[in-house]
């Protein structure tokens, strides 16, 4: 058995064990993963009691998996298919993770997806309110009541039954895929300032809708969603290389 200040080899090279309980070790790279896991913070970072409590816990795991019950019941085979479910997660996660950090998203790959997404964006946002109600012959009176002249925001106020009523339905400025596709195609199809005079069902109910403006799109920066671009694109490395290694199971 080693004293508490020996160093054995690890992951990280050399590592202290931390404690021994019942004749088993615990590394400070056991230690510091499971810290890190219940601090949600770099191991670093800890505070001296959090390392106390962390050590009182982790001390805990170790007395009741060298107690001699613990030995029949890793026997199961409910248990032994748990661990080796956890046990192959975990590789599988570093595998992943090992896959990733050969085949990162390279600035041109990153520039070139940007480039083929900001392509596909709608050329348009609108500006629109809408007044939703219940039923259809509930929106073909509304239509009735603007046709005659009455004002959309103050009807939409006192009629709608929507989040933006009090607000007389305004919904700001959006793009045609943030809003469900009768609304977006309703609004696509109007010309600014007019209204739809055939009410607009969706899952929310009826809608009357009234476009107030258009403008051309503006696409976010490069900067601004490299991130998501980067991780979109590793992500489909690693689901590209799954597919190859899937390939060869039917060989």
């Amino acid at each position: 058995m080693f004293a508490a200040t020996a160093l054995m080899l690890s992951g990280s090279l050399w590592a202290e064990t931390v404690a021994t309980v019942n004749g088993a070790e615990i590394s400070s790279d056991v230690f510091n993963i499971y810290l890190e896991s219940r601090i949600q913070k770099p191991a670093s970072a800890a505070t001296a009691d959090e390392r106390a409590t962390i050590l009182d816990e982790i001390k805990d795991i170790y007395l009741l998996t060298t107690q001699p019950r613990a030995k029949e019941l890793g026997q199961d085979p409910r248990t032994k298919a748990q661990i080796e479910l956890q046990t192959r997660g975990i590789l599988a996660q570093a595998v992943a993770g090992d896959f990733l950090a050969s085949n990162a998203a390279s600035d041109a790959e990153i520039k070139t997806a940007y480039e083929e997404q900001i392509a596909l964006a709608p050329p348009l946002e609108f500006k629109a309110r809408h007044i939703l109600v219940e039923t259809q012959s509930q929106a073909q009176e509304l239509v009735k009541e603007l046709e005659g002249g009455a004002d959309f925001a103050e009807l939409a106020k006192e009629k709608s039954t929507g989040p933006s009523g009090p607000n007389g339905g305004d919904l700001g400025w959006f793009g045609p895929s943030q809003m469900v596709a009768p609304f977006s195609q309703a609004v696509g199809s109007l010309e600014d300032g007019a209204f739809t005079k055939a009410p607009v069902q969706t899952q929310f109910g009826w809608h009357v809708i009234l476009r107030e403006d258009s403008r051309e799109s503006t696409p976010p920066t490069l900067e601004s969603v490299r991130d998501v671009v980067k991780q979109r694109i590793e992500q489909e490395k690693l689901q590209k290389y799954l597919q190859e290694l899937r390939a060869t199971l039917d060989k």
